[in-house]
């Protein structure tokens, strides 16, 4: 996990958790946050920070992984996913975690309407059959999904104001990753924040966001 001086967000989301509620919740969870942003600094691993820090003040349990630590090769590269290439080490052990948690957290910008590239080749390399679901038993043509019983959110950072990403776009990524990501290997309901814009927001606008991104952290949703 990178220290918080590696984001240009954490001095922001330092102060916007000093004035934060420790209160430990009665249920700790096993959450999981997935900093999905390819580069080492970014608003992204801030808000990551800011939601696992909340989440480890209330007594949540947090594994972090960050995107730009991960060593795989992001390219599927085959036709079918028999003989899919073994799984790196990093891969094995984001599954391993996935498998550990009750709650996911994804935190990531929206590049040209989805995920960035790389983000998206973590899905395609590490959701596999028999690790993810299961193609022997379908439902309606639908494989078993073997991560049931875990909820999700996703933190979506953009420059696209809420209405042109609603009316214009139809919220395209956030159904993907909710329903066609998220949802095929059993992993529901995937809640939503969106952050935006943030090419053009003030610094009291970001620790606002960091704020309530801490206490969503602290509720473990």
């Amino acid at each position: 996990m990178p220290a918080s001086s590696s984001s240009p967000s954490s001095s922001a989301a330092s102060s916007a958790l000093s004035s934060s509620s420790t209160a430990v919740v009665p249920d700790a969870r096993r959450i999981v946050v997935l900093n999905a942003h390819p580069a080492a600094a970014s608003f992204s691993a801030g808000l990551a920070d800011a939601y696992e820090h909340g989440a480890v003040a209330a007594g949540h349990v947090v594994r972090r992984h960050n995107l730009h630590e991960m060593a795989f090769d992001d390219d599927f590269g085959q036709a079918s996913f028999k003989g899919a290439r073994p799984l790196e080490p990093s891969l094995l052990a984001f599954m391993e975690s996935l498998h550990w948690s009750q709650q996911i957290v994804l935190v990531t910008p929206m590049w040209w309407g989805g995920l960035p590239a790389r983000a998206k080749g973590l899905f395609d390399r590490a959701f596999l059959p028999g690790t993810a679901f299961d193609p022997r038993q379908k439902t309606m043509g639908l494989p078993k999904p073997l991560l049931a019983g875990r909820g999700a959110r996703l933190i979506l950072t953009s420059d696209t104001p809420w209405w042109a990403f609603s009316l214009l776009y139809r919220s395209a990524v956030r159904h993907q990753v909710a329903n066609q990501i998220f949802g095929y290997v059993g992993v529901k309901p995937t809640r939503f924040t969106h952050l935006s814009p943030v090419e053009h927001s003030t610094p009291e606008i970001r620790a606002g966001w960091l704020r309530d991104v801490g206490a969503l952290g602290r509720r473990g949703i």
